[in-house]
């Protein structure tokens, strides 16, 4: 069961990262490179091994929910950044 959960959320993953390349074949308004795709790949993998992390070693749910919250938040934090610059880090490269 929990190489298929992991196994799962890395093929969600994968598809989540094919939307932008499907969309990239229809109009020029979506425009990644590699790298692009590359930091989406790590982030996207960080967040699954991270949540896979927490289901195997914390058996308390209330634990487990706190501990995933605070993963996507993380998670939602960084992508906002490097999507935006929402803080104006050199993270975002501002």
């Amino acid at each position: 069961m929990k190489s298929k959960r992991l196994q799962a959320m890395l093929i969600f993953s994968a598809l989540i990262l094919s939307v932008p390349l499907i969309a990239m074949q229809f109009t020029d308004e979506v425009d990644w490179s590699v790298f692009d795709f590359l930091i989406g790949a790590v982030l996207l993998t960080s967040l699954s091994l991270g949540v896979e992390t927490v289901f195997r070693n914390i058996n308390d749910f209330y634990s487990r929910i706190i501990f995933c919250v605070i993963i996507l938040v993380v998670f939602f934090l960084v992508w906002a950044e490097l999507a935006v610059g929402v803080f104006g880090t050199p993270f975002a490269g501002s």
